[in-house]
C-alpha cells in the first residue's frame, strides 16, 4: 500500500474538523504587536491565550536588543552547532547567569524547549533505569519517556500515596536491573495552572533513592521570591537536581535551557542529540536572552505586575461564584457545566459577540460534562480588559444554564 493513502483525511471526521474549524478553533492567525489586545479576523480581540506572561514581548529594552543584536549579527551567526562550529562566550555567558539565577552550578542551551526535554529523558536514562513521573505531565515528557527501552511508571496526578507506591515497584525494579530512578515532574502545570508537589516529593529522598527533574517552563520567571521558578517557592531549590526551563513563556523568546551540576551538564551536552545535531541558536535569541534575564534579575516591577493582574483577575472570577479548580499559578482556568460538543459555540459567542479571545479545553483533558476556558492574564492586562472578561463569562454561564447553545452539526467557520 502506498503510505500516503493513509494521510488524506479529506473524508474521515479528522477531515471534516479541519474544514470547518481550520483558521478559527485551530491555526488562528493573531495580528498585530503582541499584548493583550491583538486582531482577529480584522477586529480587535482582547487576548487570553499568549504566554507572555511578564509582556517582555514588546519592552522597549527587549525589542532594542534583539533589534541591535539582529544588525549586528545577522541571524545566520553563529553558523553549526555547538559542538562544531556554534559555540559563543554569549551562549557561554548565558547559561551561567541563567544557571546561577535558579541555583544550580551551571546549565546548557536548549535550542527549543520541546525538544530539549525529549532529549534529556533520552540521554539521562538506559534501559537498566526508571522512569517514574506525574500523569499529567506534558507531551514533551510522555514523549521523551516513550522513547525510553526500559521500565517507567506513572503516578495519580500530584497523589503522594500514589507516588509512594511507584516508587516502592521503581525501588524494586533497580534492586535487581542495577539501575537508578529518574522522577519528573512539573513545577506548574500549564493547563489547570496547579503546582506540583515539589516539597513533598523532595521529602521522599529521605526514603527513597531518586533524582528529580523538574520541568518549570511555567513556572520560571512568575514564581518565586525572584522569579527563579516554583521549587524557589516552596523553598526546596537545592532539592531539585535537575532544572528545565523555557524561553518561550516569561521570556518571550525561543528556545530553553537546562540547569544542574557540572558533571550532568558536561554529559547532557556531549549526548544530547536533539542539539549536537541541530544549529546553535543565532545571536539575535541569544543576545535579547540575556536583556530578558536581566529584567527579570533585576527587578520585580513586571513580576508584581502580573501578579496584580492575576489576583485581580482569580478573585473577581471566584466572588462571581466561578469555579477556578485548585490553580495557584497565573493560569487561570474557568470550569463551566456542559457538554463537550458545545465548546465551539461557546468559543464562537466569545470572540463574535464579546470581542474575547481565549483557549477552549474539553474531555478529555477534563472530565465529562465539563468546558473548561483557559485565561493566560500577562502583566499587560488592565482593570477593563478583567471587567469585560467577567461580562462575557457571566453571559456565556448563563446561555449554558438556560440551554441557548446546542449540539448540532459542526458550524463551518470558513464561509
Amino acid at each position: 500500500m502506498d503510505i500516503f493513502k493513509k494521510l488524506d483525511i479529506s473524508k474521515t471526521d479528522l477531515g471534516k474538523y479541519r474544514e470547518a474549524v481550520h483558521g478559527y478553533l485551530t491555526f488562528p492567525q493573531l495580528e498585530g504587536e503582541i499584548g493583550p489586545v491583538m486582531k482577529f479576523h480584522g477586529e480587535d480581540m482582547i487576548i487570553w491565550s499568549l504566554n507572555n506572561y511578564l509582556g517582555l514581548a514588546n519592552h522597549p529594552d527587549v525589542r532594542k536588543a534583539d533589534a541591535d543584536a539582529a544588525a549586528e549579527y545577522g541571524m545566520a551567526y553563529p553558523m553549526g552547532a555547538r559542538m562544531m562550529s556554534g559555540q559563543t562566550k554569549f551562549h557561554e555567558q548565558l547559561e551561567q547567569e541563567l544557571a546561577t539565577f535558579v541555583g544550580k552550578e551551571t546549565g546548557y542551551l536548549l535550542n527549543y524547549g520541546y525538544q530539549g526535554m525529549v532529549s534529556i529523558i533520552d540521554s539521562l536514562v538506559d534501559r537498566k533505569d526508571v522512569i517514574v513521573y506525574d500523569s499529567d505531565s506534558h507531551a514533551c515528557i510522555l514523549d521523551g519517556a516513550r522513547l525510553h527501552m526500559g521500565k517507567r511508571f506513572v503516578y495519580q496526578h500530584n497523589n503522594m500515596e500514589s507516588l509512594d507506591k511507584q516508587l516502592q515497584h521503581a525501588t524494586k525494579y533497580v534492586e535487581q536491573s542495577g539501575g537508578g530512578i529518574l522522577l519528573i515532574t512539573e513545577g506548574v502545570f500549564g493547563m489547570e495552572g496547579d503546582l506540583g508537589n515539589i516539597k513533598a516529593i523532595v521529602d521522599f529522598k529521605q526514603k527513597y533513592e531518586f533524582r528529580l527533574l523538574i520541568d518549570d517552563a511555567h513556572g520560571f520567571g512568575t514564581m518565586g521570591k525572584t522569579g527563579a521558578g516554583t521549587a524557589e517557592h516552596f523553598g526546596v531549590q537545592d532539592g531539585v537536581d535537575i532544572y528545565f526551563g523555557t524561553f518561550a513563556k516569561s521570556m518571550a523568546g525561543i528556545g530553553g535551557f537546562v540547569a544542574s551540576t557540572k558533571e550532568v551538564i558536561n554529559y547532557l551536552a556531549y549526548t544530547m542529540r536533539s542539539q549536537i545535531f541541530a544549529k546553535s541558536l543565532p545571536m539575535p535569541m541569544v543576545k535579547g536572552a540575556l536583556k530578558r534575564l536581566e529584567i527579570i534579575r533585576n527587578s520585580s516591577e513586571q513580576r508584581d505586575k502580573l501578579w496584580n493582574v492575576v489576583n485581580k483577575l482569580q478573585k473577581a472570577l471566584r466572588d462571581k461564584g466561578f469555579n477556578l479548580g485548585v490553580s495557584e499559578s497565573p493560569v487561570t482556568p474557568v470550569f463551566f457545566d456542559g457538554d463537550a460538543a458545545l465548546i465551539s459555540e461557546v468559543i464562537r459567542d466569545l470572540r463574535s459577540n464579546y470581542k474575547i479571545f481565549c483557549s477552549g479545553v474539553v474531555y478529555p483533558v477534563i472530565p465529562k460534562g465539563k468546558i473548561m476556558l483557559r485565561l493566560i492574564p500577562t502583566a499587560m492586562h488592565t482593570d477593563e480588559h478583567i471587567e469585560k472578561t467577567l461580562e462575557a463569562f457571566s453571559h456565556v454561564a448563563e446561555n449554558l444554564k438556560n440551554g441557548k447553545y446546542q449540539v448540532t452539526e459542526m458550524h463551518n467557520y470558513q464561509k
